[in-house]
């Protein structure tokens, strides 16, 4: 299948049960799930304004484990920006994310110029914090990353998390928002439009 440059890929990184899923699937669906389950790769896509077109926000949820190395370099190798996800109650969850940021630095190159946000999640679980905030903003300044503490659960900050993370890209103009002023048909046309090959 060939590159598909309207594709804006965004990809979750972080250890099992910091809640990478649970923020993805708030963001896409607006749902929250009270139970862990494991991901092993999940991806989820989210239509959005791109260059003043529509483009496809492509999210892939990665697993929590290290089992799978070569998932996880191809995952770097075509994402365009990434989130990194700790949860502010496990100090080991943000030292896990310390080898993920150096193999993205190592297949990225520059990554100044990519956009990476590195979330503390978990921020409604304040009584059984380990990581403070400030220790998250120092680990961001670092590796030179936007930083931000997240909810999934009580839905705090989710969209504006995705929201900085594509105001962080510097190459297209990236958004959430798509134009509030087509009608529903003219979307469905433009929706419609280049999907169609006849043979």
């Amino acid at each position: 299948m060939p590159e598909q440059s309207n594709d804006y890929r965004v990809v979750v990184f972080g250890a099992g049960g910091v809640g990478k899923s649970s923020l993805v699937l708030r963001f896409v669906k607006g749902t929250f799930r009270e139970s862990y389950i494991p991901t092993i790769e999940d991806t989820y896509r989210q239509v959005i304004s791109c260059d003043k077109s529509i483009c496809t926000l492509q999210i892939t949820d990665t697993t929590g484990s290290h089992q799978f190395p070569a998932m996880q370099r191809l995952s770097i190798s075509k994402g365009h920006a990434f989130i990194l996800v700790y949860s502010i109650t496990s100090r080991q969850s943000l030292e896990e994310l310390k080898p993920i940021y150096e193999q993205i630095c190592q297949i990225k190159g520059d990554v100044e110029s990519i956009p990476i946000m590195l979330v503390g999640n978990k921020n409604d679980e304040n009584q059984n914090r380990e990581v403070d905030s400030s220790e998250g903003e120092a680990m961001a300044k670092k590796w030179k990353c936007a930083f931000m503490e997240t909810s999934a659960k009580l839905n705090h900050n989710v969209k504006e998390l995705f929201q900085e993370l594509l105001n962080l890209e510097k190459r297209r103009t990236v958004s959430l928002q798509i134009d509030g002023k087509k009608t529903k048909q003219q979307k469905r046309k433009e929706k419609l439009k280049g999907k169609c090959v006849v043979m």
